[in-house]
Protein backbone atom coordinates (compact mmCIF):
# COMPACT_ATOMS: atom_id res chain seq x y z
CA UNK A 1 0.00 0.00 0.00
CA UNK A 2 1.60 3.27 -1.26
CA UNK A 3 1.65 6.12 1.59
CA UNK A 4 -0.68 8.51 0.15
CA UNK A 5 -3.21 5.24 -0.52
CA UNK A 6 -2.78 4.63 3.17
CA UNK A 7 -2.94 8.35 4.65
CA UNK A 8 -6.74 8.78 2.04
CA UNK A 9 -7.55 5.42 4.07
CA UNK A 10 -6.48 6.35 7.31
CA UNK A 11 -7.65 9.77 7.89
CA UNK A 12 -10.83 8.59 5.99
CA UNK A 13 -11.69 5.79 8.13
CA UNK A 14 -10.99 8.27 11.49
CA UNK A 15 -13.25 10.76 10.19
CA UNK A 16 -16.08 8.11 9.39
CA UNK A 17 -15.27 6.73 12.99
CA UNK A 18 -15.55 10.34 14.64
CA UNK A 19 -18.36 11.51 12.79
CA UNK A 20 -21.05 8.46 13.98
CA UNK A 21 -20.20 8.32 17.22
CA UNK A 22 -19.32 12.04 18.10
CA UNK A 23 -19.86 14.66 15.79
CA UNK A 24 -22.94 13.37 14.14
CA UNK A 25 -24.93 13.70 17.71
CA UNK A 26 -23.85 17.22 17.83
CA UNK A 27 -24.92 17.69 14.03
CA UNK A 28 -28.28 17.24 14.93
CA UNK A 29 -28.40 19.77 17.92
CA UNK A 30 -26.60 22.42 15.63
CA UNK A 31 -29.57 21.78 13.21
CA UNK A 32 -31.98 22.00 15.75
CA UNK A 33 -31.16 25.24 16.92
CA UNK A 34 -31.10 26.61 12.97
CA UNK A 35 -34.85 25.68 12.87
CA UNK A 36 -34.42 23.16 9.96
CA UNK A 37 -37.82 21.11 10.82
CA UNK A 38 -40.63 22.23 8.22
CA UNK A 39 -44.00 23.25 8.67
CA UNK A 40 -45.02 19.73 7.16
CA UNK A 41 -42.61 18.18 9.38
CA UNK A 42 -44.27 19.41 12.64
CA UNK A 43 -45.73 16.82 14.81
CA UNK A 44 -49.41 17.30 16.29
CA UNK A 45 -52.86 17.89 14.70
CA UNK A 46 -56.26 18.13 16.13
CA UNK A 47 -57.87 16.24 18.97
CA UNK A 48 -59.89 13.51 17.82
CA UNK A 49 -63.35 12.88 19.22
CA UNK A 50 -63.06 9.34 20.43
CA UNK A 51 -59.44 7.40 20.48
CA UNK A 52 -58.43 5.24 17.89
CA UNK A 53 -59.03 1.06 18.65
CA UNK A 54 -55.16 -0.65 19.58
CA UNK A 55 -53.97 -4.02 18.97
CA UNK A 56 -51.22 -4.50 21.78
CA UNK A 57 -49.56 -7.55 20.15
CA UNK A 58 -46.97 -9.19 22.51
CA UNK A 59 -44.88 -12.33 20.52
CA UNK A 60 -43.53 -14.84 22.88
CA UNK A 61 -41.92 -18.53 23.17
CA UNK A 62 -41.44 -20.12 26.50
CA UNK A 63 -42.19 -16.99 28.47
CA UNK A 64 -44.74 -18.84 31.09
CA UNK A 65 -42.45 -16.73 33.99
CA UNK A 66 -43.02 -13.35 32.73
CA UNK A 67 -46.07 -13.61 30.63
CA UNK A 68 -49.18 -13.38 32.84
CA UNK A 69 -47.90 -10.05 34.67
CA UNK A 70 -47.30 -8.42 31.15
CA UNK A 71 -51.22 -9.27 30.88
CA UNK A 72 -51.59 -7.42 33.93
CA UNK A 73 -49.28 -4.57 32.85
CA UNK A 74 -50.95 -4.67 29.52
CA UNK A 75 -54.77 -4.48 30.95
CA UNK A 76 -53.55 -1.78 33.48
CA UNK A 77 -52.72 0.65 30.44
CA UNK A 78 -55.28 3.98 31.16
CA UNK A 79 -57.11 3.35 27.76
CA UNK A 80 -60.66 2.67 27.38
CA UNK A 81 -60.69 -1.06 27.29
CA UNK A 82 -63.37 -1.54 24.93
CA UNK A 83 -61.09 -0.02 22.30
CA UNK A 84 -58.72 -2.18 23.39
CA UNK A 85 -57.20 -5.63 22.19
CA UNK A 86 -54.83 -7.45 23.36
CA UNK A 87 -52.95 -10.32 21.51
CA UNK A 88 -50.24 -12.95 22.73
CA UNK A 89 -48.76 -14.71 19.70
CA UNK A 90 -47.30 -17.62 21.21
CA UNK A 91 -44.49 -18.97 18.58
CA UNK A 92 -44.24 -22.72 19.51
CA UNK A 93 -44.51 -21.96 23.04
CA UNK A 94 -43.54 -25.60 24.81
CA UNK A 95 -44.42 -24.31 28.42
CA UNK A 96 -47.47 -23.00 29.94
CA UNK A 97 -47.60 -19.70 28.09
CA UNK A 98 -50.87 -20.07 26.21
CA UNK A 99 -52.49 -21.47 29.15
CA UNK A 100 -51.58 -18.29 31.46
CA UNK A 101 -52.11 -15.47 28.83
CA UNK A 102 -55.80 -17.03 28.24
CA UNK A 103 -56.06 -17.14 32.21
CA UNK A 104 -54.46 -13.54 32.76
CA UNK A 105 -57.36 -11.89 30.44
CA UNK A 106 -55.62 -11.63 26.92
CA UNK A 107 -58.47 -11.08 24.04
CA UNK A 108 -56.91 -13.65 21.87
CA UNK A 109 -54.01 -15.92 22.16
CA UNK A 110 -52.41 -17.71 19.24
CA UNK A 111 -50.95 -20.79 19.19
CA UNK A 112 -48.67 -21.13 16.42
CA UNK A 113 -45.79 -23.04 14.83
CA UNK A 114 -42.32 -22.32 15.42
CA UNK A 115 -41.80 -19.98 12.78
CA UNK A 116 -39.81 -16.62 14.53
CA UNK A 117 -40.83 -13.29 16.39
CA UNK A 118 -41.49 -11.53 13.24
CA UNK A 119 -43.65 -14.30 11.92
CA UNK A 120 -45.70 -14.43 14.66
CA UNK A 121 -45.73 -10.65 14.69
CA UNK A 122 -47.31 -11.11 10.89
CA UNK A 123 -49.83 -13.61 12.26
CA UNK A 124 -50.85 -11.75 14.99
CA UNK A 125 -51.78 -8.31 12.86
CA UNK A 126 -53.77 -10.77 10.09
CA UNK A 127 -56.23 -11.29 13.39
CA UNK A 128 -56.07 -7.58 14.58
CA UNK A 129 -58.80 -5.66 14.70
CA UNK A 130 -56.77 -2.09 15.77
CA UNK A 131 -56.39 1.23 13.66
CA UNK A 132 -53.03 1.49 15.95
CA UNK A 133 -50.84 -1.68 16.22
CA UNK A 134 -48.46 -1.60 19.70
CA UNK A 135 -46.07 -4.06 19.95
CA UNK A 136 -43.95 -5.34 23.02
CA UNK A 137 -41.64 -7.90 24.50
CA UNK A 138 -43.33 -10.31 26.98
CA UNK A 139 -40.83 -8.96 29.80
CA UNK A 140 -40.91 -5.29 29.20
CA UNK A 141 -43.39 -2.94 31.80
CA UNK A 142 -44.78 0.03 30.91
CA UNK A 143 -46.15 3.19 32.85
CA UNK A 144 -49.74 2.87 33.10
CA UNK A 145 -50.07 6.00 30.45
CA UNK A 146 -47.51 4.36 27.64
CA UNK A 147 -50.10 3.30 25.46
CA UNK A 148 -51.86 6.98 25.26
CA UNK A 149 -48.81 8.67 24.69
CA UNK A 150 -47.71 6.25 22.11
CA UNK A 151 -50.55 6.30 20.47
CA UNK A 152 -50.90 10.25 20.64
CA UNK A 153 -47.79 10.84 17.76
CA UNK A 154 -50.54 9.23 15.51
CA UNK A 155 -52.30 12.31 15.54
CA UNK A 156 -50.33 13.68 13.08
CA UNK A 157 -51.58 11.88 9.95
CA UNK A 158 -47.95 11.79 8.65
CA UNK A 159 -47.04 9.33 11.11
CA UNK A 160 -46.61 6.06 10.50
CA UNK A 161 -44.64 4.86 13.26
CA UNK A 162 -43.77 5.58 17.21
CA UNK A 163 -41.51 4.40 19.69
CA UNK A 164 -41.13 4.94 23.23
CA UNK A 165 -37.94 5.48 25.76
CA UNK A 166 -37.29 1.97 27.57
CA UNK A 167 -34.93 1.88 30.59
CA UNK A 168 -33.09 -1.15 31.52
CA UNK A 169 -33.05 -2.27 34.90
CA UNK A 170 -30.73 -4.02 37.57
CA UNK A 171 -27.16 -3.29 35.92
CA UNK A 172 -24.61 -5.65 36.93
CA UNK A 173 -22.24 -7.41 35.46
CA UNK A 174 -20.24 -5.21 33.59
CA UNK A 175 -22.84 -4.56 30.80
CA UNK A 176 -22.33 -0.99 29.52
CA UNK A 177 -25.94 -1.28 27.81
CA UNK A 178 -27.73 1.32 30.57
CA UNK A 179 -25.13 3.77 29.36
CA UNK A 180 -25.26 3.76 25.47
CA UNK A 181 -28.84 3.36 25.45
CA UNK A 182 -28.56 6.63 27.31
CA UNK A 183 -26.60 8.09 24.59
CA UNK A 184 -28.58 6.52 21.74
CA UNK A 185 -32.61 7.96 23.61
CA UNK A 186 -30.39 11.16 23.00
CA UNK A 187 -29.65 11.18 19.78
CA UNK A 188 -32.93 9.32 18.69
CA UNK A 189 -34.81 12.58 20.55
CA UNK A 190 -32.94 14.61 17.91
CA UNK A 191 -33.18 12.79 15.14
CA UNK A 192 -37.22 12.60 15.89
CA UNK A 193 -37.75 16.40 16.26
CA UNK A 194 -36.30 16.59 12.93
CA UNK A 195 -36.36 14.29 9.46
CA UNK A 196 -37.76 11.25 12.11
CA UNK A 197 -35.75 8.23 14.24
CA UNK A 198 -33.56 6.03 12.05
CA UNK A 199 -34.37 3.03 14.63
CA UNK A 200 -36.75 2.03 17.71
CA UNK A 201 -36.52 -0.32 20.32
CA UNK A 202 -39.06 -3.31 20.74
CA UNK A 203 -40.11 -2.86 23.99
CA UNK A 204 -42.32 -0.55 23.40
CA UNK A 205 -43.57 0.65 19.87
CA UNK A 206 -46.22 1.14 17.24
CA UNK A 207 -46.98 1.31 13.63
CA UNK A 208 -50.06 2.24 11.90
CA UNK A 209 -52.65 -0.41 10.51
CA UNK A 210 -52.24 1.57 7.31
CA UNK A 211 -48.63 1.55 7.29
CA UNK A 212 -47.83 -1.63 8.47
CA UNK A 213 -45.60 -4.34 6.30
CA UNK A 214 -45.27 -7.85 6.85
CA UNK A 215 -41.59 -8.62 6.84
CA UNK A 216 -39.48 -11.90 6.20
CA UNK A 217 -38.32 -13.65 9.07
CA UNK A 218 -34.30 -12.09 8.83
CA UNK A 219 -35.89 -8.06 9.34
CA UNK A 220 -36.61 -6.54 12.56
CA UNK A 221 -39.20 -3.42 13.22
CA UNK A 222 -36.78 -2.00 15.31
CA UNK A 223 -34.41 -1.61 12.08
CA UNK A 224 -36.69 -1.79 9.52
CA UNK A 225 -40.16 0.21 9.58
CA UNK A 226 -38.12 3.91 10.31
CA UNK A 227 -36.78 3.89 7.00
CA UNK A 228 -38.84 1.36 4.95
CA UNK A 229 -41.92 3.92 5.95
CA UNK A 230 -40.36 6.72 5.11
CA UNK A 231 -39.80 5.26 1.70
CA UNK A 232 -43.74 5.49 1.50
CA UNK A 233 -44.15 8.89 2.40
CA UNK A 234 -44.76 8.12 6.72
CA UNK A 235 -42.48 9.77 9.07
CA UNK A 236 -41.36 8.01 12.13
CA UNK A 237 -40.68 9.65 15.56
CA UNK A 238 -40.32 9.48 19.62
CA UNK A 239 -42.88 9.45 21.79
CA UNK A 240 -41.10 10.67 24.60
CA UNK A 241 -43.67 10.49 27.12
CA UNK A 242 -44.38 6.48 26.34
CA UNK A 243 -42.05 5.25 29.03
CA UNK A 244 -41.51 1.30 29.37
CA UNK A 245 -38.50 -1.02 31.55
CA UNK A 246 -36.79 -3.58 30.86
CA UNK A 247 -34.20 -6.59 32.65
CA UNK A 248 -31.07 -5.69 31.25
CA UNK A 249 -28.83 -8.53 30.07
CA UNK A 250 -26.37 -9.38 32.99
CA UNK A 251 -23.15 -9.63 31.57
CA UNK A 252 -21.11 -8.43 28.58
CA UNK A 253 -21.16 -11.58 27.14
CA UNK A 254 -24.41 -12.24 26.99
CA UNK A 255 -25.17 -8.60 25.88
CA UNK A 256 -22.48 -9.34 22.86
CA UNK A 257 -24.58 -12.97 22.14
CA UNK A 258 -27.75 -10.92 21.57
CA UNK A 259 -26.14 -7.85 19.78
CA UNK A 260 -24.30 -10.42 17.11
CA UNK A 261 -28.25 -12.30 16.79
CA UNK A 262 -29.38 -9.03 15.86
CA UNK A 263 -26.83 -8.04 13.66
CA UNK A 264 -27.40 -11.71 11.78
CA UNK A 265 -30.18 -10.29 9.67
CA UNK A 266 -28.31 -6.56 8.95
CA UNK A 267 -27.11 -7.47 5.67
CA UNK A 268 -30.37 -8.00 4.63
CA UNK A 269 -31.96 -5.11 5.96
CA UNK A 270 -29.15 -2.63 4.37
CA UNK A 271 -28.43 -4.32 1.17
CA UNK A 272 -31.56 -6.20 0.13
CA UNK A 273 -33.92 -4.02 1.50
CA UNK A 274 -31.80 -0.95 0.32
CA UNK A 275 -31.58 0.92 3.37
CA UNK A 276 -28.37 2.73 1.52
CA UNK A 277 -30.54 3.98 -1.08
CA UNK A 278 -31.31 7.61 -0.51
CA UNK A 279 -34.16 7.90 -2.80
CA UNK A 280 -37.23 8.42 -1.13
CA UNK A 281 -35.18 9.77 2.27
CA UNK A 282 -35.13 13.36 1.63
CA UNK A 283 -31.60 15.24 2.06
CA UNK A 284 -32.26 15.32 5.97
CA UNK A 285 -33.36 11.59 6.40
CA UNK A 286 -30.63 10.58 4.21
CA UNK A 287 -28.00 12.15 6.09
CA UNK A 288 -29.52 10.70 9.52
CA UNK A 289 -29.61 7.28 8.24
CA UNK A 290 -25.94 8.04 6.57
CA UNK A 291 -25.05 9.05 9.69
CA UNK A 292 -26.50 6.75 12.47
CA UNK A 293 -26.59 3.29 10.07
CA UNK A 294 -24.38 3.53 7.47
CA UNK A 295 -21.37 4.30 9.48
CA UNK A 296 -22.43 2.85 12.73
CA UNK A 297 -22.24 -0.64 10.56
CA UNK A 298 -19.48 -0.03 8.75
CA UNK A 299 -17.60 0.93 11.98
CA UNK A 300 -15.99 -3.01 12.26
CA UNK A 301 -14.45 -2.11 8.73
CA UNK A 302 -13.14 0.97 9.31
CA UNK A 303 -11.83 0.15 12.70
CA UNK A 304 -10.19 -2.62 10.30
CA UNK A 305 -8.74 -0.35 7.71
CA UNK A 306 -7.94 2.48 9.95
CA UNK A 307 -5.98 0.01 11.79
CA UNK A 308 -3.86 -1.63 8.87
CA UNK A 309 -2.99 2.28 7.25
CA UNK A 310 -1.69 3.15 10.70
CA UNK A 311 0.68 0.27 10.50
CA UNK A 312 2.27 0.91 6.75
CA UNK A 313 2.32 4.96 7.96
CA UNK A 314 4.28 4.32 11.18
CA UNK A 315 6.98 5.87 10.12
CA UNK A 316 5.34 8.91 8.44
CA UNK A 317 5.23 10.96 11.67
CA UNK A 318 4.55 10.78 15.55
CA UNK A 319 0.96 11.40 15.11
CA UNK A 320 0.56 7.89 13.56
CA UNK A 321 2.95 6.64 16.27
CA UNK A 322 -0.04 8.22 19.06
CA UNK A 323 -2.82 7.08 16.81
CA UNK A 324 -1.53 3.26 16.88
CA UNK A 325 -0.98 3.42 20.54
CA UNK A 326 -4.19 4.64 21.40
CA UNK A 327 -5.55 2.03 19.03
CA UNK A 328 -3.99 -0.62 21.07
CA UNK A 329 -4.85 1.41 24.23
CA UNK A 330 -8.48 0.61 23.28
CA UNK A 331 -7.70 -3.15 23.09
CA UNK A 332 -5.66 -3.37 26.39
CA UNK A 333 -8.55 -1.66 28.09
CA UNK A 334 -11.41 -3.76 26.89
CA UNK A 335 -9.14 -7.05 28.21
CA UNK A 336 -9.07 -5.34 31.74
CA UNK A 337 -12.54 -5.66 32.06
CA UNK A 338 -13.65 -7.31 35.09
CA UNK A 339 -10.58 -7.31 36.72
CA UNK A 340 -9.36 -3.68 37.03
CA UNK A 341 -10.49 -1.58 40.67
CA UNK A 342 -12.69 1.59 41.07
CA UNK A 343 -13.25 4.26 38.14
CA UNK A 344 -10.32 2.02 35.90
CA UNK A 345 -12.78 -0.80 35.93
CA UNK A 346 -15.80 1.30 34.74
CA UNK A 347 -13.63 2.55 32.09
CA UNK A 348 -12.48 -0.72 31.14
CA UNK A 349 -16.01 -2.10 31.24
CA UNK A 350 -16.78 0.80 28.97
CA UNK A 351 -14.09 -0.23 26.12
CA UNK A 352 -15.09 -3.65 26.38
CA UNK A 353 -18.72 -3.02 25.99
CA UNK A 354 -17.72 -0.99 22.71
CA UNK A 355 -15.26 -3.15 20.95
CA UNK A 356 -17.42 -6.32 22.00
CA UNK A 357 -20.48 -4.67 20.13
CA UNK A 358 -18.54 -3.17 16.90
CA UNK A 359 -17.54 -6.95 16.96
CA UNK A 360 -20.72 -8.12 16.72
CA UNK A 361 -21.68 -6.16 13.97
CA UNK A 362 -18.71 -8.18 11.62
CA UNK A 363 -19.71 -11.48 13.65
CA UNK A 364 -23.17 -11.09 12.86
CA UNK A 365 -22.45 -10.80 9.01
CA UNK A 366 -20.44 -13.77 8.82
CA UNK A 367 -23.20 -15.91 10.71
CA UNK A 368 -25.36 -14.34 7.94
CA UNK A 369 -22.86 -16.11 5.30
CA UNK A 370 -22.70 -19.35 7.02
CA UNK A 371 -26.15 -20.28 8.06
CA UNK A 372 -28.47 -17.94 6.36
CA UNK A 373 -30.98 -15.66 7.40
CA UNK A 374 -32.02 -16.09 11.27
CA UNK A 375 -35.71 -16.58 11.96
CA UNK A 376 -36.33 -18.16 15.36
CA UNK A 377 -34.88 -16.12 18.05
CA UNK A 378 -34.07 -17.03 21.81
CA UNK A 379 -34.09 -15.20 24.94
CA UNK A 380 -31.18 -13.57 26.45
CA UNK A 381 -29.93 -15.26 30.18
CA UNK A 382 -30.99 -12.98 32.92
CA UNK A 383 -33.66 -10.75 31.91
CA UNK A 384 -36.97 -12.77 32.85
Amino acid sequence: MRSGLARKIFWGSVAGLVHTHAAYPLSLAVLRLLGRRSASETIGGPDVAEPPTVSLIVAAHDEEEVIAAKVADALAQRWPRDRLELIVASDGSTDRTIDLAREAGADLVLDLPRGGKIAAQNAAVERASGEILAFSDANSRWEPEALAALVAAFDDAAVGYACGRVRFTDPGGGNQEGLYWRYEMAVRSLESELAGVTAGNGAIYAVRRAAYLALGPSRSHDLSFPFMLRKRGWRSVEAPAARASEKMVPSLAGEAARKRRMMAGLADIVVADRMWDPRGYGVLYAYEIASHRLLRYASPLLHALAFAANLRLLGSGRIYRLALAAQLGLLAAAALAGRAPGPLGRLAAIARYYVETTASIALGFRDRRRHGPPGAWSKSEGTR
